[in-house]
């Protein structure tokens, strides 16, 4: 499929055509298969590459390195929010009611997987070596810690 202009995109005052790629419908058949499969589980190195995709057609590009980890602090402390609000001691306000602790989770989720993608880092292999790390560090500590028991 040759591309084809479907749209345009205005930034910063300019006008851009936007251009429609074969990619662009792998990344339109791959939601659409995500919705019609609702038992999908979804590894974590198929996240880095949706993300991946959707940045670099529907996103353009990723933000800065030091941009997303001023987003990520902003979405964590949107889900603190909600967290406090919740199932600490802090009442709602009318603005947080239509707040979704999972949406805001998803969040934080994605733009850290951005910045994962942005540092070349794989986030299975990290998160693997990470549980054994803890396993091997913490697998007396927790056992005999009596504020658990």
């Amino acid at each position: 499929m040759k591309n084809r202009i479907i749209g345009f995109v205005v930034s910063k005052g300019r006008k851009y055509a936007q251009k429609k790629t074969r990619e662009d419908e792998n990344v339109k058949n791959h939601a659409k298969l995500h919705r019609l499969n609702k038992n999908f589980v979804m590894t974590i190195n198929e996240a880095q590459q949706q993300v991946d995709g959707w940045v670099k057609t529907v996103g353009v590009r990723y933000f800065s390195e030091l941009t997303n980890m001023a987003i990520l602090t902003e979405e964590v402390g949107e889900l603190a929010r909600i967290m406090a609000r919740t199932y600490g001691d802090q009442s709602f306000k009318k603005s947080d009611l239509n707040k979704n602790l999972a949406d805001e989770m998803a969040d934080v989720l994605w733009v850290l997987i951005c910045l994962a993608n942005q540092t070349g880092v794989n986030l299975t292999e990290a998160f693997q070596k990470n549980i054994e790390k803890k396993t091997s560090r913490d697998k007396e500590r927790h056992q005999q810690n009596e504020k658990l028991k």
